[in-house]
């Protein structure tokens, strides 16, 4: 039976009917303040109460950015929205008499890529999100990998670089700090102050020095050699990252997503390449698939609706 899948974002939520296939049969979105958890609770059930009036559905499955709890029922920790032990499971059941699982957004959207995108031939799977920071999730004989305490897949946080460069979690040198939007932003912005006659593109892309990733995307995607280099660079630290994960998991496909992602093969080609340099005993052991994740922004609802009806 249908699910209703809903995703909750730092700045909006999204939610949708989401048939057995991951098809999207219906879908609402509004505008948030992550200041507010209350609005956005009432959101999601103005959200869920809207499409049960035309929907017959089962359960809520509720994609939420933080450390989700064992019981899927709380969030522990929200790093874009003020939840800290946040009953949010009993919180939305006051406004619905539906089932709900709370799961983490990165691993809804895995989840997603897993069973309906890029890894749905696979068993085991790794996806890393590459977005502002970098998310991922863990699939492994087909089943998603949470841990002992539902904070699995944090892939973002393994440190790469003893003594690095300092990351919001606390701690530094995390590989969220190489292989992300806010990688590729810093490293832009420090090229504009070290190589300023080769920044032109760039800075005019940008109407002066403050650089955001998208304009390294489109200068790169004009063939603008220094925004190449930048997303060289970032595809380096992706690779070696995605290596490290072949080390511990040795799935068939690692499934790259998130919006820096769009660039494509900017990005896929020199991740492929780090990979296969990094990668331990290469030539005596079958070797992952590095690909792009097929369903976008639609991930996170249609993952956490699938793992509601699971």
């Amino acid at each position: 039976m249908d699910a209703i899948g809903v995703d909750i974002g730092g700045t909006k939520i999204a939610a949708g009917v989401v048939a057995d296939d991951g098809t999207v049969r219906a879908e609402r979105r509004y505008d948030t303040d992550p200041g507010d958890p209350a609005a956005i609770e009432e959101s999601v059930i103005r959200a869920v109460s809207e499409l049960r009036e035309e929907h017959e559905v089962a359960a809520v499955g509720v994609a939420a950015a933080g450390f989700i709890s064992p019981r899927r029922d709380a969030v522990l920790f929200g790093s874009n929205i003020a939840w800290r032990d946040h009953p949010l499971r009993d919180r939305l059941a006051a406004g619905t008499d539906l089932p709900i699982v709370i799961e983490n957004d990165a691993n809804a959207a895995g989840w997603a890529e897993f069973r309906f995108g890029s890894g749905r031939d696979a068993e085991h799977m790794v996806m890393a999100t590459v977005g502002t920071g970098l998310g991922g999730a863990i699939v492994v004989g087909g089943c998603l990998l949470r841990g002992a305490f539902g904070a699995a897949g944090e892939i973002g946080h393994m440190q790469m670089v003893p003594g690095g460069h300092y990351c919001g979690c606390g701690h530094e040198g995390c590989w969220e700090m190489y292989a992300s939007g806010r990688a590729l932003t810093r490293a832009a912005r420090a090229a504009v102050v070290a190589y300023p006659d080769r920044a032109g593109a760039l800075v005019d892309l940008a109407g002066g020095p403050k650089i955001k990733g998208p304009h390294v995307t489109q200068a790169a995607q004009a063939g603008d050699p220094l925004a190449v280099e930048l997303f060289e660079d970032l595809g380096f630290w992706l690779g070696a990252g995605i290596a490290d994960l072949a080390a511990i998991v040795d799935p068939e496909i690692a499934v790259i997503g998130g919006g820096v992602a769009e660039a494509g093969d900017l990005l896929l080609e020199p991740a492929r390449e780090s990979f296969r340099s990094h990668l331990s005993a290469r030539g005596y052991r079958g070797e992952l698939t590095v690909q792009l994740a097929e369903l976008g922004n639609e991930a996170g609802m249609v993952g956490a609706a699938d793992l509601a009806r699971t």
